[in-house]
């Protein structure tokens, strides 16, 4: 099964703006980091797991990940997160996503 794909869509040192689209069964893994970061859902279904509680989110659904906070998702149906991270992720301007 393929990975999710990443789009920066645009960023700045102190923000930044990425589209994942994700196929049914995708995962995200679990992960933590320094940034805050905030999800919107464009489309699709999601269940989000933040600091050991799940959660379902669907289009127009939005929140927010504290930094350091474990998190992570599994794609219930098709779709795109539209994420932002303060401050940037200088991490996704070095690697390329297929």
């Amino acid at each position: 099964m393929p990975d999710p794909t990443r789009e920066v869509l645009a960023h700045h040192p102190d923000l930044m703006v990425v589209r994942f689209r994700f196929q049914t069964g995708d995962e995200g893994a679990l992960h933590s980091h320094a940034h805050v970061q905030s999800t919107y859902v464009q489309a699709g279904r999601f269940r989000f797991t933040l600091d050991g509680d799940s959660f379902e989110v669907g289009p127009g659904d939005a929140f927010v990940i504290p930094s350091a906070a474990e998190h992570g998702c599994v794609c219930l149906e098709s779709g795109e997160l539209i994420d932002s991270f303060t401050p940037r992720r200088d991490d996704f301007l070095q690697q390329e996503t297929p």
